[in-house]
Parts: C-alpha cells; sequence; structure tokens
C-alpha cells in the first residue's frame, strides 16, 4: 500500500505564491513519475506538470514559467512552487504517483488540497 500526505494547499491573493508538497509512503516500491493534477468546479480533472524519475519536468501551457515542479527522490517527496497565481488557478491539487515494485506497477492519487486564489 502507497500513501501520500499532501500538504500546502490555502486562501492566496492574485499574484500570490503557495508551494504544494507530497510525500510518498508505504511498502518497498520504486517511484516512476510524480504529478500534479489539478480539477476545478464543473471541469475535467488536469494536469498540471509532471517530473520523472531523473527530474525532467514539463508543465502545462497554462502554467509555465510561473509553476515549478521538483522532488527528492531519497524523500519519496515533490513539490509544486505556484508563483504569480491567478484566480483561473482556483482547484483542488491532486498528488500522483507512479510507482513499481515485487507486486508490479500501481498508480496512486493523493487525497487532495484545496488552492484558492482570491482576484
Amino acid at each position: 500500500q502507497l500513501h501520500l500526505a499532501e500538504s500546502g494547499g490555502g486562501l492566496v491573493q492574485a499574484g500570490g505564491s503557495l508551494t504544494l508538497s507530497c510525500a510518498a509512503s508505504g511498502s518497498p516500491f520504486t517511484i516512476n513519475t510524480m504529478a500534479w493534477y489539478r480539477q476545478a468546479p464543473g471541469k475535467q480533472r488536469e494536469l498540471v506538470a509532471i517530473i520523472d524519475a531523473g527530474g525532467n519536468p514539463n508543465y502545462a501551457d497554462s502554467v509555465k514559467g510561473r509553476f515549478t515542479i521538483s522532488r527528492d527522490n531519497a524523500m519519496n517527496t515533490m513539490w509544486l512552487q505556484m508563483n504569480s497565481l491567478k484566480s483561473e488557478d482556483t482547484a483542488v491539487y491532486y498528488c500522483h504517483v507512479l510507482s513499481s515494485s515485487v507486486l508490479g506497477s500501481r498508480n496512486d492519487w493523493g487525497q487532495g488540497t484545496q488552492v484558492t486564489v482570491s482576484s
């Protein structure tokens, strides 16, 4: 069983910053890709940023230049630094992890953390 603990959401004014974190723990596993998704009310869940095991990131066009994804493989932890926040960034943000173990591969989701940007 892989457990993902998210933290860092909250309320911030437009133009402000927040940092989300996601820490993985549980049975012996190897984490492959880690990613942040978000889902706004009435909208589909969308990929925000993804980072592979080598630390190579990719971003949705809507957040390029404003958000930075990073990870520490030794700590099994990922972060999302969000700067210049806009009202349209308001959503529930979810951590997603693709991992593997002797039992096979799996993907897991965090519980979600609310980010609200006031204009």
